[in-house]
């Protein structure tokens, strides 16, 4: 028995659309010889299997135990051919690529001419959409073939080539050098969150300072100012500052929208620049942009000449529906949020193969903070246990540090607090153990451990003490973090006013002017 999830050729199978599989068995077919094959009788079981039993292949007699091995393998090829020719899979990225292979061919076969003449109109495409990367090796083998074929114009040729080669070679190494600091910034982002103090913030500046390669604005093409934005936007969202975060990742957008075409050709750059402009605006509170932005992005997402694939499927989903919440949180409205629990929770068991644990945590995250919202505290608790519970998970530890504190007002809140003390003492080590025991934390644990302490008539007092100690961090560089994963001061003043949060927030959101 394998394990279903994590054999890549049974993974493959069950990806595939309808069309996809009568296009495989389209192109097994194009020869007769091979309608019974042995890897289409293979695919045949797997489409229809639940799971992948390899004893029960070999026991069918589709193969010989020692040859399932490389069976699979092939199996696994032929897919991959057929979904390559499948039109749904071509883009002008492959189309270049395509014009480069036949170029090649007839060059090996001493043709130059005609390779020179594929090769000079696949440039041109290139250029045109910015495949710096293929539109090098295009200029390489274009030095290559007139080196040996001979033109009238050979001198102004080779100057012509050699200017080309270094224009395209500076750009593309350009490329490289902001992708890189972009890629490690982010890599950073997503295993410990934000800086946490001064020395870190000078640690990360620096590195990124260091990093940044310099540039002159006028040669930048789009994809040269897209990784450029990239690494800008990771390093405001690391320091905390996020109308920078905002105004980086809306130059990331707007670099889109004024060059539409590139939608078609990068859509999931164009999917990731929206989910981070709508975060920002989240997080400077920018409620009216947030909502006019999400109803721009899925209009142009659902729009009939918006490319479609399983890759942009689950990234729309997750974008979507983060920031659908997210729109819930900022007006308070979360009774009216309550819909989208059973669509995510629908949505992360369809794409459960494509899905990382990541991901899925952060959607358990903001489907607990809405059922805190709710007041249901323990529905709260249940989806913050599946965060508390992944001994798997080892990224994003700012997010498993918010949920345990989350969980414990959630039990709190809900009379369930027998078991107080034990989780405050494991919250506390957990914390010590991450090195992430901030203020605002520390207020909350010493508040919570002392309730045993407290008389009913003084827990309004200390509910206000408490408020008026943490006020004070709340737009604190380091400290203001807390309250992006939590809003604990509006539960603090729902708890001093007798009042729902949801309300508290509701009267707050009015007050938001952007």
């Amino acid at each position: 028995m394998t394990n279903d999830q994590k054999d890549p050729l049974f993974v493959l199978v069950k990806s595939l659309s309808k069309s996809e599989k009568r296009q495989f068995k389209v192109y097994v077919g194009r020869l007769g010889v091979n309608t019974d094959s042995k890897f289409l009788a293979l695919f045949n079981h797997l489409d229809k299997s639940e799971s992948l039993d390899e004893e029960l292949i070999v026991s069918k007699g589709i193969v010989k135990k020692q040859q399932l091995s490389n069976l699979k393998a092939h199996l696994y090829k032929q897919i991959l051919i057929s979904l390559r020719l499948s039109p749904l899979h071509q883009n002008v990225r492959s189309q270049i690529r395509e014009q480069l292979d036949f170029a090649t061919i007839l060059y090996h076969k001493g043709l130059y001419k005609q390779s020179l003449k594929i090769l000079d109109k696949a440039k041109t495409v290139a250029k045109e959409n910015e495949e710096n990367n293929i539109a090098y090796e295009i200029v390489e083998l274009e030095k290559v073939i007139e080196t040996q074929y001979i033109t009238r114009s050979i001198n102004s040729r080779a100057d012509e080539l050699t200017i080309e080669a270094k224009m395209l070679s500076m750009k593309n190494v350009l490329t490289s050098r902001l992708s890189n600091l972009s890629l490690q910034l982010y890599g950073l982002m997503i295993k410990s969150g934000y800086v946490r103090n001064d020395k870190e913030h000078k640690i990360i500046t620096n590195y990124f300072e260091s990093k940044l390669p310099k540039y002159d604005w006028n040669i930048l093409g789009f994809r040269e100012k897209l990784w450029l934005y990239k690494a800008h936007l990771w390093y405001s969202f690391m320091v905390q500052d996020f109308l920078s975060c905002y105004k980086y990742s809306k130059k990331w957008v707007d670099l889109f929208y004024s060059t539409p075409k590139m939608i078609i050709l990068n859509p999931v750059f164009f999917l990731r620049g929206n989910h981070y402009l709508l975060e920002s605006l989240y997080l400077i509170q920018g409620k009216t942009q947030l909502k006019l932005t999400l109803s721009k992005f899925e209009k142009t997402i659902t729009s009939d000449n918006f490319p479609i694939d399983d890759n942009i499927e689950v990234l729309s989903f997750q974008f979507i529906y983060n920031n659908r919440l997210n729109v819930h949180f900022l007006e308070g409205t979360f009774d009216e949020g309550e819909y989208l629990v059973t669509e995510i929770l629908k949505g992360i068991t369809e794409y459960k193969n494509r899905l990382d644990d990541h991901h899925i945590m952060v959607l358990y995250y903001k489907i607990g903070c809405l059922y805190f919202g709710m007041a249901n505290h323990r529905k709260c608790i249940e989806y913050l246990k599946k965060i508390i519970n992944n001994k798997s998970l080892k990224m994003r530890e700012d997010l498993m540090c918010f949920a345990r504190v989350l969980s414990l007002v959630a039990h709190y809140e809900a009379g369930m607090d027998y078991h107080l003390e034990t989780q405050l003492k494991e919250t506390y080590r957990f914390l010590i153990k991450m090195d992430d025991l901030h203020e605002v934390q520390k207020e909350m644990i010493k508040f919570l451990k002392s309730l045993g302490d407290i008389f009913p008539h003084q827990i309004k007092d200390e509910f206000r003490k408490l408020h008026k100690t943490l006020k004070q961090y709340e737009d604190h560089p380091y400290e203001k973090r807390a309250f992006l994963y939590l809003d604990i001061l509006s539960w603090l003043e729902s708890n001093i006013e007798g009042r729902p949060v949801a309300d508290i927030i509701k009267e707050k959101s009015k007050k938001l002017i952007r």
